[in-house]
């Protein structure tokens, strides 16, 4: 097997799914190494686990699929990356896995060049996702990955050889993304997406080798992140009156079983309901016999049924008739327009609620919800049209790839950047007025606040001019540090000092999980004493790992 496989040229889909499990366990075993290279010495660096629980998700839908065919494992992998893509580089990598997807999708065998060329559509579009590409970041390192492979493949190579050759061609060029980026330089780190990236193609070669990965975790679905504040039942899916294929649900019991009948007649019986419906359940032996199918032709289940023996508690429903009286309920209160807002902390969400967002999903910091999670939060919004908050400059291209998923409703995203920015956003809305005067209102009203925060750093680095140790209290004004000390108070009231000028009118401090309404009210106290001319409101936030949010209006 040894010999055999390292000058074999082609991957069959079978392998090809076995290299892709591979691949995310070397991520998911790797996540908090590349967590681990965010910029910021701030506890967000959460780009490894973005990545992974995208890969994940993928993994997810290719196990489910019917058959292990290169088209149906293709299929699975493009609609479950997109599912489950999470935060910016979550995003870049299902665009990266989908041109990959599309590419190859049609072969039943794929060669050096296949894959090269799948790469590269993959990264074609992926840049293409990306409003504003930055070089330094994954996209360079899966970029001139993709073009050396396709230099390479043009070479009679095997698939070992050449997988080696883009491996040391993607560490090479991630070696070099501090000389690209400024600020990888100065914190000393190379881009931890591009780092992810190398993590997979490692992971592929290993599982084509039939190595195992030490320390890996069986690969489980990333959970969905739900709702922290919802208050409103989830919607039916009214298009579903149109996609119902089978009308009737028909459940019975087979009691008093004849003694000609056998136990493969049962197991006839159910692959017979399998031919005339589907959600199929046919459970129980000789004494007793439960039945349940969704079919169209309920009496030919209950005439198949008396041929096992006698029929007890039999109940048809027309499941049409229930779709109808729903979605003529859900018409009659949809309205034409709704907010869903992203934010972590239960007392964001809160404020959120309180200025009539229909929806609030948990999401933030170190935990940025899937684009699926955002699909499926904008479908519970029984609304024409919808406009997301991400309240987080990483959950901004989540939102938007989440239209894809989401065919029934008009999806608009107002870029909101932090929590400050989504709460003067949704002060602006108005949801008697159409949504073009509520989109342009939204979008002005980003640029009239200014934030700052306070946290604390997880390492030891230097960086904006500051030579930072592990557990300094540190304080953000945008994304830039500008601030450092020992307590978090005297971190904010500096801070806070900084952005006060001679427009500011009202500075509004949210207290996090880890600090007190006592220590943020006198915080406030002793700022007020200081600015009289300036309104200084303390509100709970309760969002984690930051002491204090701050909005400067």
């Amino acid at each position: 097997m040894t010999a055999r496989i390292q000058v074999d040229k082609t991957i069959s889909a079978p392998m090809f799914k076995k290299m892709l499990i591979s691949g995310a366990k070397m991520l998911d075993v790797n996540k908090a190494q590349v967590d681990a290279l965010n910029v910021f010495p701030v506890p967000d660096g959460d780009t490894g686990t973005n990545m992974s629980l995208t890969l994940n998700s993928a993994i997810k839908e290719i196990n489910m699929a019917s058959s292990n065919s290169m088209e149906d494992i293709t299929n699975a992998l493009s609609k479950g990356a997109l599912k489950g893509a999470r935060g910016n580089s979550g995003v870049i990598l299902s665009q990266i896995l989908k041109g990959v997807a599309t590419t190859i999708g049609g072969s039943e065998t794929i060669d050096a060049k296949l894959f090269a060329k799948g790469l590269k559509a993959g990264v074609e579009i992926a840049y293409g996702a990306v409003v504003k590409p930055k070089e330094g970041t994954i996209l360079t390192v899966a970029r001139v990955t993709a073009e050396y492979a396709v230099t390479v493949a043009k070479k009679s190579v095997s698939i070992i050889t050449f997988f080696e050759n883009l491996i040391s061609k993607s560490e090479e060029i991630l070696a070099q993304t501090p000389e690209m980026l400024d600020v990888l330089k100065k914190a000393g780190v190379v881009d931890s997406g591009g780092y992810g990236f190398v993590c997979i193609l490692k992971g592929l070669l290993k599982g084509y080798l039939g190595e195992e990965i030490e320390g890996a975790e069986n690969i489980e679905a990333p959970s969905l992140q739900t709702p922290i504040v919802d208050d409103h039942e989830f919607a039916p899916d009214i298009t579903a009156l149109d996609d119902i294929e089978y009308g009737y649900c028909t459940e019975l019991f087979v009691i008093n079983i004849f003694k000609k009948t056998t136990l493969a007649d049962i197991d006839r019986f159910r692959e017979y309901l399998n031919t005339v419906g589907d959600s199929v359940i046919v459970i129980g032996d000789l004494e007793l016999i439960k039945v349940h199918v969704h079919t169209n032709k309920p009496g030919k289940v209950l005439s198949y049924a008396l041929n096992l023996g006698e029929l007890g508690k039999v109940k048809i429903e027309n499941m049409l008739e229930q779709f109808r009286e729903r979605k003529a309920q859900y018409e009659a209160s949809k309205k034409p327009l709704g907010v869903l807002s992203i934010c972590a902390g239960d007392g964001f969400a809160a404020i959120f609620k309180d200025l009539l967002a229909d929806q609030v999903i948990e999401g933030g910091q170190t935990m940025n919800p899937s684009a699926d999670d955002i699909a499926q939060a904008i479908n519970r919004i029984n609304a024409e049209s919808v406009i997301v908050l991400p309240n987080n400059k990483n959950i901004i291209l989540a939102a938007e790839q989440a239209r894809a998923l989401v065919s029934k409703r008009n999806v608009y995203v107002v870029p909101s950047k932090d929590v400050p920015q989504g709460l003067a956003a949704i002060l602006a809305y108005n949801s008697q007025i159409k949504i073009d005067v509520n989109l342009k209102a939204m979008n002005d009203a980003l640029s009239t606040v200014r934030s700052a925060s306070v946290t604390y750093a997880v390492r030891n680095t230097s960086i904006d001019g500051m030579n930072l140790k592990q557990g300094d209290i540190i304080g953000l004004e945008g994304d830039k540090i500008t601030r450092k000390g020992k307590k978090a108070e005297d971190v904010a009231y500096n801070l806070i000092k900084d952005l006060i000028n001679a427009d500011t009118e009202l500075i509004t401090l949210y207290y996090g999980q880890d600090t007190t309404e006592e220590k943020a009210s006198a915080l406030a106290e002793k700022l007020e004493n200081e600015y009289p001319d300036v309104e200084f409101i303390t509100q709970y936030g309760g969002q984690p790992l930051y002491y204090y949010i701050i909005s400067a209006e």
